[in-house]
């Protein structure tokens, strides 16, 4: 799915709930057993309910597309085989009404996700979207329907216990003690089945979302997916592609190739941002390992860090530039001292030998230490 696919369905989950007809769900305590299920229809809820609900799905189709939002895509022998995807289409096709298929989906995301002693809920709703047809021209036709696309979401939420308050009571004029009990937060993950892909079903795929970009819950991809490419996280990407740098190039990764590295990968999400392309941001590994040769990386060298990030990144040749770098910052770090730098000035930056020591050289125009103003020295 690409951002456009994402806001288009996104749209369907309005502060009525109007298109999803029951919420389902599952309370879980933190010794993994089930408290209560819970089976809410819309209808019967208040409006201040609804836009609670509403809140929750809609935070399923919030963040980053490659960083936040992932495209799950199932092995092909998988689709319509595999246990994993023959429960997933039960529960699509039944609108998740099939009660012993939501067990057995809750038995299976209990098993495997990991949320550090905390209870937790999830929570499963159904749509049927009537795809507007297309007409020759390429525009929507609202009042005619193409297709339909029938999908769910399922969001998994943290439940938080709330501290104790002093509320005004109006009757006895004054503050006295409340609690409000247990408190569902956003969603931790969750994800979207089938993938909705410029106006078709496809059963290929699913959206997965992950609130924390640093923690991947592989197990939980395992068994609801049976995926056979389990997506990295986002923040581990950027840690994976610094060490296979710094490993493979050795005593050949001086701050001017870093400095290059890191340029080409800013350069190449910023043109993207600017391009308003729909899709997630993409660079080939190869083109990475040619501006290492270009920039005097020796070929064996250069052709170590395209066999090692290839092997890295599940032996794919593409990789997502913006988990890589940090666009608004380029740090420097060192046992003395860690130096923020604007990335537009990274060019000045130079290494110089003194007096047989290594120093770092930034030109500056002005300085404060401390918040103060200090005056710099002339030559």
């Amino acid at each position: 799915m690409n951002r456009k696919d994402i806001r288009e369905i996104k749209k369907r989950i309005d502060k009525e709930l109007e298109n999803y007809r029951k919420v389902y769900g599952c309370y879980v305590n933190a010794a993994r057993e089930v408290v209560s299920y819970i089976d809410i229809n819309v209808l019967e809820m208040d409006q201040e309910e609804r836009e609670m609900y509403c809140g929750v799905f809609r935070k399923l189709l919030s963040g980053t597309l490659g960083r936040n939002l992932v495209n799950i895509e199932f092995a092909t022998d998988d689709v319509g085989n595999s246990d994993e995807h023959k429960l997933l289409q039960m529960l699509r096709m039944s609108h998740c009404g099939n009660e012993d298929m939501r067990k057995l989906l809750y038995d299976r995301i209990i098993e495997s996700v990991e949320f550090e002693d905390t209870s937790y809920v999830i929570l499963l709703a159904a749509d049927t979207y009537d795809i507007p047809y297309k007409g020759e021209d390429g525009h929507k036709q609202f009042d005619e329907s193409g297709e339909q696309f029938d999908y769910f979401l399922c969001a998994i939420c943290p439940v938080k216990d709330s501290k104790a308050a002093l509320q005004y009571n109006s009757q006895q004029h004054s503050f006295r003690g409340i609690s409000t009990g247990s408190l569902l937060a956003n969603p931790q993950l969750g994800f979207m089945f089938p993938a909705y892909d410029e106006g078709a079903t496809n059963i290929y795929n699913a959206l997965y979302y992950t609130r924390a970009l640093g923690k991947q819950q592989d197990k939980f991809i395992e068994n609801v997916f049976k995926a056979p490419h389990k997506p990295m996280a986002a923040d581990l990407q950027m840690n994976a592609f610094s060490t296979v740098l710094a490993d493979s190039l050795e005593e050949e990764c001086s701050l001017d190739v870093v400095k290059v590295v890191y340029s080409n990968l800013r350069e190449a999400v910023l043109v993207h941002k600017e391009s308003n392309d729909l899709e997630a941001p993409e660079l080939y590994v190869s083109d990475v390992r040619n501006i290492l040769e270009q920039n005097g990386v020796s070929v064996e060298k250069a052709q170590a860090f395209k066999d090692n990030c290839v092997k890295q990144f599940d032996d794919s040749d593409i990789i997502n530039p913006a988990n890589l770098v940090e666009t608004k910052k380029f740090v420097i770090e060192t046992p003395e001292a860690k130096i923020t730098i604007d990335p537009e000035h990274v060019h000045s930056l130079k290494t110089q030998v003194i007096d047989g020591r290594n120093y770092l050289m930034i030109p500056v125009g002005s300085m404060t230490v401390n918040g103060v103003d200090v005056v710099l020295g002339e030559e």
